[in-house]
């Protein structure tokens, strides 16, 4: 007698049960906000424009969201994306710790004012907790007050410079003047840039602080060409991170001379403009469900979701301390689209990448430019290095 096998209708709905009975687990990820959060707030000029308009990278993580779908089937998991705002009064803290006892979460983004992640310290060297910063690229947060389990897929401004000043080295710009704007962010920014200049050998010939304002008597403070005169210099670097005053730089130098930084040609994590190792892929996934182009702290919510994806995928374990460990070895990596293995760098947890190097409307080069090279990475010489590192986890 001759015993028949099931046959392939039936193998399909035992294949489809069994996937339905293992996917009933849910991994859980809460992408953290503060409602009314001033930094997206539009800023307008005085004439009514926007200047800079801010969107929540919270489409970038729903991205990595729907990507997981297909790689959750593998270990049998549901990757499940919450999103939960606090609002004014509420403590980040307490909110973090109800989501882990009520609902396990684990893994949490955080799109989260600068106070509001001071806030969190005593939480973020848990080690059955991992948090992500989509959204600051100070470096003080991957230094002095970095922590075991808060980790960084946005580039810190020094990471951003150093992809700058190496684009600058490689073309012989050497003299660099500075324009400075007078928020907290610009000079990070231009502190940032000046380390990067001595480090790649460059050199600034001058700073110059600008105003916003139309009064005559700041004429030197306010004037481009005012501004740009009386020193020799292969290229204007300009800290502008409300825009008002960097827009009418290009153009107005008193040499002609490129211009860089804020305007002209910057450094991002990512730009929509970006054809290369199937980054036109990714963003018209993103596209489809942002209805938008893909900016930098999109991708690094993005980058935040995919990466612990690819690591429970990989351990097949949703233990936090073994993903926590295996994302800080040399043997995890994971494709940025970038067109080179991305991890993190163990020291300070900050998520090493290629620097986009890029106009409004083009990507110029990808940082590491070719030619500076690094003992063990070529990665590392964008941002701080481990024995330059202030970090003490």
């Amino acid at each position: 007698m001759i015993i028949r096998g099931p046959g392939p209708i039936l193998l399909l709905l035992l294949f489809t049960v069994c996937t339905a009975v293992l996917a009933q687990e849910t991994f859980s990820f809460v992408y953290l906000q503060r409602a009314a959060d001033p930094f997206y707030a539009p800023h307008r000029s005085y004439t009514g424009l926007t200047l800079r308009d801010r969107h929540r990278p919270l489409d970038g993580a729903r991205t990595a969201e729907r990507e997981g779908r297909v790689l959750g089937r593998v270990v049998g998991l549901r990757f499940k994306l919450e999103r939960r705002s606090l609002e004014a009064g509420d403590d980040p803290t307490a909110a973090v710790e109800a989501l882990h006892q009520d609902a396990e979460t684990k893994v949490f983004l955080l799109d989260l004012p600068l106070t509001d992640i001071e806030s969190l310290r005593p939480l973020l060297s848990r080690r059955d907790l991992i948090f992500f910063n989509i959204r600051h690229p100070d470096e003080r947060l991957r230094g002095s007050d970095c922590a075991a389990g808060l980790f960084h897929t946005l580039p810190s401004n020094t990471m951003l410079m150093d992809g700058l000043a190496q684009f600058l080295s490689g073309k012989g710009w050497r003299k660099v003047l500075l324009l400075v704007g007078e928020e907290k962010s610009d000079r990070l920014l231009a502190d940032a840039f000046i380390r990067s200049a001595q480090k790649f050998r460059l050199r600034v010939v001058g700073q110059r602080d600008f105003v916003l304002s139309n009064d005559p008597r700041q004429r030197d403070q306010n004037n481009v060409a005012l501004l740009t005169s009386g020193k020799e210099y292969d290229v204007v670097f300009v800290a502008d991170s409300v825009g008002e005053f960097g827009r009418y730089v290009p153009y107005n130098v008193r040499e002609p001379r490129p211009v860089i930084g804020s305007e002209g040609l910057s450094a991002g994590a990512w730009h929509w403009t970006w054809e290369r190792h199937g980054a036109p892929q990714l963003n018209q996934r993103f596209d489809r469900i942002a209805k938008r182009r893909m900016r930098a702290m999109d991708y690094a919510a993005w980058a935040a979701l995919r990466s612990v994806i690819e690591a429970v995928v990989r351990t097949k374990s949703t233990d936090i301390t073994t993903l926590r460990a295996y994302m800080t070895s040399s043997d995890f990596t994971f494709d940025a689209y970038k067109g080179v293995p991305t991890n993190f760098r163990p020291w300070d947890l900050q998520m090493r990448q290629p620097i986009l190097l890029h106009t409004e409307n083009a990507v110029i080069g990808r940082a590491p430019i070719e030619g500076f090279l690094h003992e063990k990475n070529n990665l590392d010489t964008l941002g701080t290095d481990q024995r330059e590192s202030g970090c003490r986890m």
